[in-house]
């Protein structure tokens, strides 16, 4: 599931209107609605704005939105499994 369909179904399951949080990051309609159906990225400074308002996991939705970033650039990539275990392995030992 990407951020979009994830905010999307949260959304639904408050109740709240697409004009509700979208006035709440401060952006339009429109663009709650692209972010939802996957068509615009969602920037990172509304992540904690949207934690807030949708009751839920700040880190669940960082850690959402970083996956979809990743996903966007290794996508179709013939090696993106070798490179994303190379990841894996740098970010194991950064945390060392």
């Amino acid at each position: 599931m990407n951020l979009g369909q994830h905010v999307r179904q949260l959304r639904e399951q408050k109740g709240l209107l697409l004009r509700e949080v979208a006035a709440h990051l401060k952006i339009d309609t429109a663009m709650i609605s692209k972010i939802e159906r996957g068509e615009k990225s969602c920037k990172r400074e509304h992540i904690v704005r949207l934690a807030g308002i949708l009751d839920c996991s700040e880190s669940e939705l960082i850690s959402i939105w970083l996956a979809d970033k990743v996903l966007e650039i290794v996508r179709g990539e013939e090696d993106a499994f070798s490179a994303l275990k190379i990841v894996q392995k740098e970010l194991s030992h950064g945390t060392n």
